[in-house]
Formats: C-alpha cells, structure tokens, sequence
C-alpha cells in the first residue's frame, strides 16, 4: 500500500513541475527502474499538451546554441520550457559527455525552464532510448514547449520526426558539398530547414540548393518547408525561425492528416515497446541470459539456424 502512496506522491509531485522528482523520475527511466513504468502509466493522462520540436543535423552545424536562443525566446513569452539534449555516451561513466546543461548555463535560475542531458547509450537513431518517455514526464510537468536536440550523427537521426511535432534540420555552409554531402533521409523529414552561421560564405548557395531539392519533392502542396537564415551566436534570426514553427504548428493543427500523424507515431511506440517487452522478458526469465548465449553459439558455429532459434526462445518466454 505504501508503494502505491509513494507512487501517487512521486507522480503528484512531477505534475506540481517539482524539479528534483522530475529529475530523480528520467533517471529511473534511463536505468529501466521499474518505477519508472508504473509512474509513467500515472502520468500519462496528464499529457498531451505539450508541443515537441526536434533539432536535428551534422555536428557543428549549432544545434546546442539554437536550441538555447529558441528555449530563450519562448521563456520571454513565459512558456513553460523543457529541453531534452541527447549527447554522445560516455565510455566510462554511460553517461552523456558533452553536458548541455553547462552550455546552457544562462537559464540557471529560471523555474520556468528545465534542461536534461541524456545519453545514446549506444543506440542510433540520434535519439536516446529514454527520450520519448523523458518528453511524456515534461509534458506532465506543465512543459508547454519541449525542445529535443539529437546527438547529430547523420542518416540514422531520423528517428526524431516520429517523436517531435515539428523537424528542424540545420545546415551550415560550407560542409563539403553542401546538400549533396547530406544523407537523403536527413533531408527528406525537414518542416523547416535553418541554414545556421548565415553570415559565412556560402549561406546564399546553400539556399538556392535547398530549394532547388524542394522544386524536385513529389508533393509539397501541404507545406514547403521554408528555408530560414540564423546566426543562433547572436540571436539573430531566432524570432523568424519561431514564426515560422507557429506557421507550421497553424499549419498541421487544421490539417486532417495530423490525427494520421499521431496515430502513427503511437504504432510505432507501440511496435518500440513491444520488442522492447519481449527482450525484458527473455531475459529476465529464469536462466534467459545463458539460454540465449548457448543459442547464439550454436547459430554461429552453423549447428543451428537463427529461425529455429528465435522461435525456441519465444516459446521458453511463453509467447
């Protein structure tokens, strides 16, 4: 009984935005605490109102410093602001190397904002296995605006566009040849693209490419993704960059597709926490760990074919 009065404490305290139990709650999902599941599941009606906007492109492109102008602007607007950035992982500590908590330093202080590193851990996709979770307990907190910046490692970031409302992609000029050295699926998830560092030479080349692919898209009589000119180290051009995610947010709010679009997201959680179930569970059932190592070595020594064995260890698992 007293578990389940902690939880409901626990989870009463994250919707009051008490920093410490929001804090002390993405760390039990990131170590898959139990705790952590029954607490979600609390929580989940609570969510919802919250508007996701991911930050994605190459490293060096300025995400760390765009998402901290943006995350600016909306405080000046005195929006609730959550800020998940997802770092490279640590080989010794698992834990997120680069810290932009350091980076974003000037928002010490300010109730009205909170800021998490998060690890890969390992997992591609740009996004961290938690971060999806980590953006349900912002949005539980009163976070009106969540801003996900992704680790910047290129095709794989895709991932992002299933988890945010709205898709940054920043460019710089001069990273080799431009929009031809970017990997088409980067390109393709776009709502806005952000040529950072726009006072570089190039900026206007840049541009002129980008719309040049977008003249070749197959259908953008929905939206066109607008192209817009930011020097994120100065400010300059965040407040055009905000117009234009209300435009899109506008945009997508009157469109018929936007149910589509969170349906599918939610298949796609699904699918996500279905394997994930399924692993836990092969696991952690009685000597899984080994069974499944003495399959592995049978498969790769040829006496056994992985069919047969992923179909031997369901049925240990009960499935």
């Amino acid at each position: 009984m007293s578990t389940i009065v902690d939880a409901e404490a626990w989870a009463a305290r994250i919707r009051a935005g008490d920093v410490r139990a929001l804090s002390r709650a993405i760390t039990a999902i990131e170590n898959r605490d139990p705790a952590a599941r029954d607490l979600l599941a609390r929580l989940f009606p609570s969510t919802g109102a919250a508007y996701l906007i991911g930050c994605t492109g190459a490293p060096g492109t300025g995400k760390s410093t765009l998402v901290d102008r943006l995350a600016t602007h909306y405080r000046h607007a005195n929006d609730p602001v959550g800020v998940i950035a997802v770092d490279p992982t640590s080989p010794y500590t698992g834990g997120a190397i680069l810290g932009d908590r350091i980076r974003m330093q000037g928002h010490a202080g300010d109730s009205g904002i909170f800021i998490r590193s998060m690890a890969t851990r390992g997992r591609l996709g740009g996004l961290s296995a938690a971060t999806a979770d980590a953006a349900l307990l912002l949005d539980a907190a009163g976070k009106r605006i969540v801003l996900i910046e992704t680790v910047g490692v290129g095709q794989d970031e895709v991932d992002v566009v299933r988890l945010a409302d709205c898709t940054i992609v920043l460019l710089v000029p001069g990273l080799g040849d431009d929009v031809q050295s970017m990997k088409a699926g980067l390109m393709e998830i776009a709502d806005i693209f952000v040529i950072n560092k726009s006072d570089h030479d190039g900026a206007d080349r840049l541009d002129q490419q980008i719309s040049a692919m977008l003249d070749l898209a197959p259908d953008l009589s929905a939206w066109r993704p607008p192209i817009v000119h930011t020097v994120a180290s100065e400010g300059r051009g965040v407040d055009k960059l905000a117009e234009a995610i209300a435009s899109f947010r506008e945009h997508t709010e009157k469109s018929p597709a936007r149910e589509a679009r969170k349906i599918d997201h939610w298949k796609r959680r699904l699918l996500a926490m279905l394997e994930s179930e399924i692993s836990e569970r092969v696991l952690t059932s009685p000597h899984g760990a080994e069974q499944l190592k003495a399959l592995a070595k049978e498969v790769a020594e040829r006496r056994k074919e992985p069919y047969t064995a992923v179909r031997e260890i369901a049925a240990r698992a009960g499935f």
